[in-house]
């Protein structure tokens, strides 16, 4: 039997694609889960309008990240925190840290999606990676300053 598969399933396929599988593994596995569903012409026409509508949409969110990145790369994020002797930081700067202070100069960046290799613990300027979608990041400068 042939199915249109909705949702990725492992050992059989991805969403979208059209594979072969046995009458009861369709039957009574991947329809009633919602996995699949039959490949008739009717809903052969549903797949490819909903894969263009999500190409669409990719493209969009893609180009919209793409404007947020060239903003982005001209950004400063300046952060204060108290040191202690030879300069040490009390604590460390964290994605929560650099996403409240994006959030102060009116940009709205997940923490989820700044990417810190490790988190900063000293004073200096350093370079952060925000990620923004598959294939578009852009990079902050984050200064961060002491204080007594």
């Amino acid at each position: 039997m042939k199915i249109i598969l909705k949702k990725d399933v492992e050992s059989v396929g991805k969403a979208g694609d059209l594979v072969n599988v046995s009458d009861g593994h369709a039957r009574n596995f991947l329809i009633p889960r919602g996995l699949g569903i039959e490949a008739s012409s009717k809903n052969m026409k549903a797949l490819k309008n909903e894969m263009e509508t999500a190409a669409r949409k990719t493209t969009k969110e893609k180009e919209a990240a793409q404007s947020v990145a060239a903003r982005l790369e001209n950004v400063t994020c300046n952060i204060s925190r108290k040191v202690g002797q030879q300069n040490k930081l009390f604590g460390s700067v964290t994605t929560k840290d650099i996403g409240n202070a994006l959030r102060e100069q009116g940009i709205e960046i997940d923490k989820k999606n700044i990417v810190l290799e490790e988190p900063i613990k000293s004073l200096g300027e350093f370079s952060v990676k925000i990620k923004l979608h598959s294939g578009v990041s852009a990079n902050i400068k984050v200064v961060v300053a002491g204080e007594v």
